[in-house]
């Protein structure tokens, strides 16, 4: 079996399932070259009787349906597996896309990594120090053993290449828990990388006033009516590298009181999300506030004191999309060659508003899932009033991007099983191009789609299939960067 690091306390284990299928890491390990697929044997299952049954390797264009899902078994989590009725469906065309692909990589996202490779460097309690641009610990250099690998590798992730953020519709579609109908929200949101910037070497790899934050992300409900012209903001400041309970600058505009006000939720592990549930109107109309995404709603008059206590976080809608690394105890779990939707080809909302996700709502499986080997770490959060304990994430080990994401309550319950799709830039025909007429080379976190495993049923699913993550002009840039771009939108 492969070795871990310090954890946390022993109540909390590993799940025997999950390590069985995970690959002893050597120490520097890397992953398989480039077009090597696997070989694969449809196993049968211990209610059917045993037969031989001979390999069979995978190859880019393959397509498989529902009758050839035991053949990628041991290519998803075990976890999506005990749970694949609501992943995959009965018509579904995957195509299997290219194995461990090589995906290019801009120049100056290399050359900031050279030179400023071995600066970067963690404490005590995972907080990142000395960083300034690039991959914060280059992959090769991790070695598995080493107590710290796991947090290594979750900030890659968190500092993984993102162009200049993204731009975009969403839409968040949310199937409850119990009864009642599918509730759909429609918007625009954005992501402003403000610091770590390979491409701004000139100006101190920063945009103007935004060296001293991480990131600036926001957003406007569309849809429904009762939420229209409710928007946020949400400003990360870099001392939250140092400290992860640095509280984030999180500001909600509020329609029906014409008034900007700071969110009640100030710690957030990762993209602000404002909740709300649809209100009483003595204080000057109806307004969409609660938490209805959540399993809760409230009556809130919209002019008083308890509307600031309304802007509270949800954590769905936008989960999955980054996280805070020194916010967890984290352990280093092993490498499994996975199937993923890395980079797929179709389009959803707001391209094409009628795809299919199958039954369930929440399946990505008719689309291209290409193979990658992925790093699984396992994090502990800190904060302990949050209702989930632990998040295991598979992290693309070439391009750092997060393929799977699952969460545990506090006596190890399987929470949310998450699959993350993306879209590389560098395939999509007409994309704009980079400033000075280069190929822009991004992955674009285009969809999401979360299973609720603790209720048994219910889930959302986030499509985002329109976003751009070329530079900002700099008045666009500016609204991003300051909360009264709230009020003067109305």
């Amino acid at each position: 079996m492969f070795r871990t690091g310090p954890f946390i306390p022993a109540r909390i284990h590993v799940l025997v399932a999950t390590c069985a299928l995970l690959i002893p890491a050597p120490a520097f390990s890397k992953p398989p070259p480039e077009g090597e697929c696997p070989s694969l044997t449809a196993s049968p299952s211990q209610n059917e009787k045993s037969v031989d049954a001979a390999p069979i390797r995978l190859r880019e264009g393959m397509e498989l349906g529902i009758d050839d899902l035991l053949l990628i078994k041991q290519l998803v989590p075990p976890e999506l597996w005990r749970h694949r009725e609501v992943f995959f469906y009965e018509g579904m065309s995957l195509e299997i896309g290219p194995c461990h692909r090589r995906y290019a990589v801009p120049d100056f996202y290399q050359k900031a990594t050279e030179k400023f490779k071995g600066g970067p460097r963690l404490d005590g309690d995972n907080n990142l120090e000395n960083y300034t641009a690039g991959v914060p610990f280059r992959p090769e250099a991790i070695d598995p053993r080493a107590d710290d690998a796991a947090s290594r590798w979750a900030w890659n992730l968190a500092k993984r290449y993102r162009g200049a953020g993204f731009s975009g519709k969403f839409r968040i579609t949310d199937y409850p828990t119990e009864l009642g109908k599918v509730q759909t929200y429609e918007g625009d949101h954005f992501l402003l990388q403000t610091s770590g910037r390979s491409d701004l070497a000139k100006d101190g790899y920063a945009v103007p006033y935004g060296s001293k934050r991480v990131f600036a992300a926001g957003g406007e409900f569309k849809k429904p009516f009762n939420a229209r012209f409710l928007a946020w903001r949400q400003f990360r400041e870099r001392q939250a590298d140092q400290a992860h309970g640095a509280p984030d600058n999180t500001f909600v505009y509020v329609p029906t009181m014409r008034k900007v006000r700071r969110a009640a939720s100030t710690w957030v592990d990762g993209l602000f999300f404002p909740s709300y549930a649809y209100s009483g109107d003595s204080g000057g109309g109806g307004m969409a506030f609660g938490d209805p995404m959540g399993g809760g709603s409230s009556g809130i008059n919209p002019t008083s004191g308890q509307s600031s206590a309304a802007t509270t976080h949800v954590k769905r809608g936008l989960a999955g999309l980054t996280l805070r690394p020194n916010g967890y105890v984290w352990r280093y779990l092993g490498e499994k060659d996975v199937l993923a939707p890395l980079n797929v080809k179709r389009n959803g909302y707001p391209l094409n508003p009628e795809r299919n996700y199958g039954v369930s709502g929440l399946s990505l499986a008719s689309d291209t899932w290409d193979v990658r080997r992925a790093v699984v770490i396992e994090g502990a959060l800190k904060e302990r009033n949050e209702s989930t304990r632990t998040v295991t994430i598979y992290i693309d080990y070439d391009t750092h991007q997060p393929l799977y994401w699952i969460t545990r309550t506090g006596r190890r319950r399987l929470q949310e099983i998450g699959v993350l799709a993306h879209r590389f830039t560098g395939d999509v025909f007409d994309y704009p191009e980079w400033p000075g007429g280069k190929q822009t080379t991004v992955f674009e976190p285009v969809a999401g789609t979360f299973y609720n495993s603790l209720a048994g049923r219910g889930g959302w699913r986030r499509e985002a299939y329109d976003l751009r993550s070329v530079p900002f002009s700099s008045n666009r840039r500016a609204r991003m960067l300051s909360s009264d771009a709230l009020m003067r939108s109305h």
